[in-house]
């Protein structure tokens, strides 16, 4: 046990795997309860109210180390506002209200655009190195998540046909994106207090959307099952996730982490034939393996010199 901890603590690229493996899962996670609070409490209260909880957490849990740290985090207030208001609270309205208007199998495959968003994004910010491995890699994972999205029927993305609610999600997945990228800049600042302050942005950037949702008669207040799912997001998705997110993006860059975000569709499948009683099908499993396939060949060291695209 303790050699174990001594090899995740001396290893950041094991400790990335571990947490953005984790932190896919979580959010896979998120699918079900959203799935389960249809019902049981309105959307942008949720949203108001996971941010209020995590917040509450941090506030018990880091509450020295923002004090000591305050004076780091402050050139910074502006930046952690827009990464909590966009990255955070948009993305999750944006994502809610685009279902709306759209089919799953659309928002699957735009949100597997994710990890091409950071890794172009990367390269226009950062000058970072991408390899031809890791273009194959992310194309194998988005592969995966269109079979997942299409289950199994991938002549039906054929069928697939843009329209507002698409347009709604291309613009989120760009706002979580340039949260990822935004942390690249935030290194070096303790990660506890750096999270606990893009909570609060977060909160506050929520409650306009929970007062037009109580002005259009929309807001339901949560039922006792509705408390039940607000706490399991509030903690899984929402506070270890995140967490665990930074401590990835921190450990290995984003546009390594950001391609673990195609796991999150896959794991949502899978979690929906454990908890909803869903059919397993074989396109979970081969899903699954591209989309782990597609992460381990863009995770491999070997760069084909001229063939990589960088502006090193």
């Amino acid at each position: 046990m303790v050699t174990a901890i001594k090899q995740f603590n001396d290893n950041p690229h094991l400790r990335a795997y571990i947490c953005l493996a984790i932190t896919a899962f979580c959010w896979g996670c998120n699918a079900i309860f959203a799935r389960m609070a249809v019902g049981e409490v309105s959307p942008m209260l949720i949203v108001t109210l996971r941010w209020l909880g995590v917040v509450i957490l941090m506030i018990l849990i880091t509450r020295r180390q923002l004090q000591r740290s305050w004076d780091v985090l402050r050139p910074h207030f502006s930046r952690l506002f827009l990464m909590g208001a966009f990255g955070m609270t948009a993305f999750n309205a944006l994502f809610y209200i685009s279902a709306y208007t759209t089919t799953a199998l659309n928002i699957g495959i735009i949100q597997g655009a994710i990890p091409i968003y950071v890794l172009l994004g990367g390269l226009i910010l950062y000058g970072t190195h991408i390899s031809i491995l890791q273009i194959v890699g992310v194309a194998m994972t988005i592969a995966g998540v269109c079979l997942v999205a299409a289950s199994g029927e991938m002549h039906r993305l054929q069928d697939v046909s843009i329209n507002q609610g698409d347009y709604l999600m291309v613009l989120a997945c760009l706002m979580y994106a340039g949260y990822a990228l935004s942390l690249k800049k935030l290194e070096g600042i303790p990660k506890l207090p750096l999270f606990a302050v893009i909570c609060v942005a977060a909160l506050i950037a929520s409650m306009p959307l929970t007062l037009v949702e109580h002005l259009s008669g929309n807001l339901q207040m949560p039922t006792a099952k509705g408390w039940l799912i607000v706490a399991l997001i509030t903690l899984l998705p929402s506070f270890i996730a995140q967490v665990l997110f930074i401590q990835g993006v921190s450990d290995i860059g984003p546009g390594r982490a950001g391609i673990f975000v195609n796991l999150v569709p896959v794991f949502a499948s899978l979690l929906a034939v454990l908890v909803l009683g869903e059919s397993f099908q074989w396109f979970h499993a081969a899903s699954l393996m591209l989309v782990c396939s597609g992460i381990w060949l863009a995770e491999q060291k070997t760069h084909l010199g001229s063939s990589s695209l960088s502006r090193n």
